[in-house]
């Protein structure tokens, strides 16, 4: 378990939505400093937190911020994509950017800061996946999601020697700009926050971040022919 007070923490994608809300609770439970990332350049007026580009999809980019984020505690992969369209029609290069942003990115950001958790210690890692991980209908989105699920399962096993905490989040529709004009439930980022950083602290390495994403999870068992995105509904 790795306690966020006195840690210095870096948020990918940290400029709005459950980002924004993920660098506000890092900072009431007492990081010490922040790294809060969006694709270009951005003021944030708090002492505790530094902004900085990055584009996921460029390793000169990630590489970047390592060199520049040596005392980072703990890694929080909260930014994604979401490029609607399917899969058999929709166009190949959205596809190919969805992946590249949301499985492909975190795993660049995780290679690149790995040995500067190590040397400070151990720390964690926070990669935010989907309950469309786990049902099919959402296109390329809910396949890369479930592509950074298993990047984390495996990423969990490798860095277990150098002690770090891996965790997976795993929720339904948020109450941010990315799904605004989706008309389904939605939780608010605060919650989110607030319930990633609980498990953290205790030690999780999965967090079911509400109800739908619980039953999700409990329906995995069943016939997967149920698992479409009728049943996140």
């Amino acid at each position: 378990m790795v306690a966020v007070a006195g840690k210095t923490v870096l948020v990918t994608g940290g400029r709005r939505g459950l980002g924004a809300a993920l660098v506000d609770e890092v900072l009431r439970r007492g990081a010490r400093k922040v790294y809060s990332t969006a694709r270009g350049p951005y003021a944030d007026d708090r002492d505790e937190v530094v902004t900085h580009a990055l584009e996921v999809r460029s390793q000169d980019s990630v590489a970047a911020l390592a060199q520049v984020a040596t005392d980072v505690d703990i890694v929080i992969n909260n930014a994604g994509i979401l490029l609607p369209g399917s899969l058999l029609t929709g166009d190949m290069d959205d596809v190919v950017t969805t992946f590249d942003v949301n499985a492909l990115g975190p795993l660049r950001v995780v290679r690149a800061f790995a040995p500067i958790l190590a040397g400070n210690g151990g720390g964690a890692i926070v990669n935010v996946h989907s309950v469309l991980s786990w049902v099919g209908g959402s296109g390329a989105y809910g396949a890369s999601k479930a592509a950074i699920w298993s990047i984390t399962n495996s990423l969990r096993t490798e860095l277990a020697p150098q002690n770090t905490q891996v965790v997976g989040v795993h929720v339904g529709f948020i109450d941010t700009e990315m799904v605004a004009d989706i008309a389904l439930p939605k939780t608010a980022p605060d919650d989110v926050a607030a319930r990633i950083l609980d498990a953290l602290e205790a030690g999780a390495v999965e967090v079911l971040a509400d109800d739908i994403t619980a039953q999700v999870k409990a329906a995995l068992s069943g016939p997967v022919e149920a698992l479409t995105f009728a049943l996140a509904h």
